[in-house]
């Protein structure tokens, strides 16, 4: 690891101030990405910004409905909170099944979404990844891709975003609000807030220099059934081949969003309008536009079919 210098911000435009003049400069909550990236000289920063003495862990009430949830609320006092499990319970089951009890003790809301991708050339300082190193090329393009994406990707990445708590928050129509430098706020979609890779695959969202997320909002939920299905190797401690987060009515109308299969958590509107029709249509839709490698052609089959379970799951609710 890298020398560093360190400090604790004061207040949220401090820190993004800080963070926006200072090159090289990080905010840190959790840690639990950052500084394993840090171990393998992957991230390098030269100065970090400690956020968690700045007061967003809290879980408040949105006025008309809905919740607001503090940047740094951590992933158990989130998966446990009372409103959640019962108005967002989808939620609440994707932070379960990422992770172990001891990171979700740690990790925090804000870093979720932020983390990076599980790319194994990513994670190898040897191999050329544009996403580590722009223009360096990407390794997993001919290599060994059995996890990575089939559909949003580009000729310069092929990494899929590892969260499962983002692939919820996706299915919920959340936005990520934010402090800029100079104290302005915005709030930003979720289905908008990370990139697919283009030509720039080192970008992972649409945050400018210095911005910080200070909050994620929920909108009010109207019930539904909320099922969170996560298909991996092994039953704990692994990231998503696919996952499938849902919201369906009895009507059979609702969303649907997949993790495990993109640069971020996928989904289209196209394919929630088909969900009454069944899930073939919702599958078709949502793939329309793949491009597997020989490696991750499965999971184009194995989403079809997690799909299919979650959507007669909901039926039989």
């Amino acid at each position: 690891m890298r020398p560093f210098t360190y400090e604790r911000a004061t207040s949220a435009q401090d820190a993004a101030a800080k963070a926006a003049s200072m090159p090289g400069a990080r905010f840190i909550a959790g840690g639990t990405n950052l500084l394993d990236l840090m171990k393998l000289e992957i991230e390098t920063p030269t100065h970090l910004i400690d956020v968690n003495g700045l007061g967003m862990d809290k879980i408040e009430e949105i006025d008309g409905g809905g919740l607001r949830i503090g940047a740094l609320v951590r992933n158990t006092d989130l998966a446990a909170d009372k409103r959640v499990r019962e108005d967002y319970a989808v939620l609440t089951r994707a932070l379960v099944a990422g992770a172990s009890g001891q990171l979700r003790n740690k990790a925090t809301t804000a870093g979720n979404l932020l983390q990076r991708t599980r790319c194994p050339y990513f994670y190898d300082v040897n191999m050329p990844c544009n996403k580590r190193k722009p223009g360096s090329g990407c390794a997993a393009i001919g290599g060994f891709s059995r996890q990575l994406a089939v559909v949003g990707t580009s000729e310069a990445c092929i990494a899929t975003h590892p969260s499962d708590m983002a692939v919820a928050m996706r299915v919920l129509d959340a936005s990520v609000e934010t402090i800029r430098p100079d104290g302005t706020t915005r709030a930003i979609s979720i289905a908008e807030f990370h990139r697919l890779p283009g030509d720039t695959p080192h970008r992972d969202t649409v945050l400018d220099k210095g911005e910080m997320i200070i909050s994620v909002a929920l909108p009010r939920q109207r019930g539904g059934t909320h099922i969170y299905r996560k298909v991996r190797d092994r039953a704990s401690y692994a990231f998503a081949l696919v996952s499938v987060a849902a919201v369906i009515g009895r009507d059979g109308r609702g969303a649907v969003a997949l993790g495990g299969v993109a640069h971020k958590p996928w989904r289209e509107a196209e394919a929630d309008a088909l969900l009454p029709k069944g899930a073939g249509p919702v599958a078709d839709r949502l793939f329309a536009e793949a491009a597997p490698r020989e490696d991750n052609a499965f999971k184009i089959t194995l989403a079809k079919r997690t799909i299919a379970s979650v959507i007669a799951e909901a039926r039989e609710a």
